[in-house]
């Protein structure tokens, strides 16, 4: 059961004597050197610490408040596992680097997965614990699911959202755990409205404002397929300063008419949210797509800014893990 309020904020050092001769465990080294200044100055204890750097190690290691969650990219579909030796080597270079226990290293695999595949629940456990991101704690679990509460890669977009969001109303869509939701609030959202189409998600979203004691009155989550909830909203006339956008990139979810694409459907979802923005108001729209083309020619009256380099945290070193555009209607 998830403790009340975040541990003791607590970064490792680096283990005197480490094997200094493998260029993997260098590399780890040296990646989380630069980044851990960082992370003591912002109060931030969940970040990456390698980043499929080296073409013989295909992995993502993550670490989240003293533990590791080390994603593996099988390139074979019919290959999903890691090697034992890889596994091995892993683990042993990061105890040796860290002190890490072998039950704070955590596993997950990725694979290359047809364009309509979903990734499906991995585990019961409902191991949940809180991790530190700008002072701002969130719930964690690195088993019951492949992807573990928080998308680290969109930091430094929940930083921008968070420092535009004071006395503001914000609304959040595809809203996830409502990351982005919670650090509005935190940083002074007059109102926060987070819509998601799982149940599973909208839950963890209510215990994330609750873990930072932020009332659920002013910031209400709605279950809901985004499209549809757009309607009902453009219908009832509210409005909102700021609107995030950061949907999946494919979705056919048996709650929804149809299946979502994200190439196919932003220019609909982007429309029906501009009818909902204030005067002077700004979407944030972002999109995990590799191959997404976004067209501004379908926004004539729109400013549109690419902020894709400026949302790129420290400690990814994939420029393209994401794209991200800040949208305004253009004055007179």
């Amino acid at each position: 059961m998830i403790m009340q309020t975040a541990q003791l904020f607590f970064l490792p050092q680096i283990l005197d004597g480490e094997d200094k001769t493998s260029a993997f465990l260098n590399c780890i080294r040296k990646n989380y050197r630069h980044v851990r200044k960082w992370a003591k100055r912002t109060t931030t204890n969940c970040f990456r610490i390698y980043d499929r750097q080296m073409h013989h190690y295909p992995l993502a290691i993550d670490f989240y408040a003293g533990r590791y969650c080390i994603q593996y990219f099988s390139p074979h579909r019919d290959y999903p596992d890691p090697s034992d030796s890889l596994v091995e080597e892993v683990e042993k270079g990061l105890q040796s680097l860290f002190g890490a226990d072998p039950e704070s290293i955590y596993w997950r695999n990725r694979i290359r997965r047809a364009k309509t595949q979903q990734y499906e629940k991995a585990d019961e456990a409902k191991e949940f614990f809180p991790a530190l991101e700008y002072g701002v704690s969130f719930r964690i679990n690195l088993l019951d699911y492949l992807d573990t509460g928080l998308f680290l890669d969109h930091r430094e977009t929940r930083h921008l959202v968070a420092l535009a969001s004071k006395g503001k109303r914000v609304l959040n869509l595809f809203a996830y755990t409502c990351s982005f939701s919670v650090h509005a609030a935190m940083h002074g959202a007059l109102f926060t409205k987070s819509v998601d189409m799982s149940n599973t998600y909208t839950d963890w979203g209510r215990e994330n404002f609750l873990l930072n004691n932020l009332p659920l009155r002013t910031n209400p989550i709605v279950r809901a397929d985004c499209l549809k909830f757009l309607d009902e909203e453009i219908l009832s006339k509210t409005t909102y300063d700021l609107i995030v956008i950061d949907p999946p990139t494919i979705s056919r979810s048996k709650k929804m008419d149809q299946m979502f694409d994200i190439q196919l459907d932003y220019p609909t979802l982007i429309s029906k949210a501009l009818q909902l923005l204030a005067p002077q108001g700004v979407i944030f729209f972002s999109t995990n797509s590799r191959k997404f083309v976004f067209d501004q020619s379908l926004f004539p009256t729109c400013s549109i800014q690419d902020i894709s380099k400026q949302t790129l945290p420290i400690d990814f070193h994939d420029p393209r893990i994401h794209f991200c555009w800040k949208i305004s209607r253009r004055e007179g």
